[in-house]
């Protein structure tokens, strides 16, 4: 590793340290300097810290950071973080994050049509958002397993298994339509 690249991974580090802190300003200034010298290990405690509870001035930079990123490794963490349950309380805030970045999150696409099965009215909402803005190429076994999950989904709506919001049930219906929308569209697998 050359000393610039060590002398950044220590910076991010500190970065990271303050960002841990509870203090506000310390953390705003972390996020800034997060922006230079972070890289995607900085994602996992930007969330981490943000699930904890800031104020509303770190969680809009919080939003305004993760809106910005461009690097496509960072896709990973963030949906480690909305597949996580322990995070619940900041995926809707998460996900609007990722229909407002430039990053491709594609190859997530069954991943969003089961977190919109799984949480509520809202978090389908911005799933369907990032479903109907998503660019491809999508693979076939990407349909098969939606559609495998919107069935189950069905299956259980149908034997009232748990008591299910309505909106949701017509905004999962519609994820199905816009998958098979996308399906046509996508022949050419």
């Amino acid at each position: 590793m050359a000393t610039s690249e060590k002398e950044r991974k220590a910076k991010m580090n500190a970065l990271i340290t303050d960002l841990r802190s509870g203090e506000e300003k310390k953390i705003l200034t972390a996020l800034k300097g997060l922006q230079v010298n972070g890289d995607d290990e900085a994602i996992l405690p930007i969330l981490e810290v943000w699930n904890d509870g800031v104020s509303e001035k770190a969680e809009a930079e919080i939003i305004t950071f993760l809106s910005d990123i461009k690097s496509t490794t960072s896709v990973d963490p963030i949906m480690d973080v909305l597949l996580d349950n322990n995070f619940k309380d900041i995926h809707h805030a998460l996900l609007t994050t990722i229909w407002n970045s430039k990053v491709d999150y594609s190859e997530y696409l069954v991943d969003f049509v089961t977190l919109a099965t799984q949480y509520d009215f809202m978090i389908a909402l911005e799933c369907l958002t990032i479903i109907e803005n998503l660019d491809g190429p999508f693979q076939e076994h990407h349909f098969l397993d939606a559609e495998i999950i919107l069935r189950e989904f069905a299956e259980k709506v149908q034997h009232k298994k748990e008591d299910f919001d309505e909106r949701k049930v017509k905004l999962v219906s519609e994820i199905g339509n816009t998958l098979k929308g996308m399906e046509n569209e996508n022949v050419d697998f």
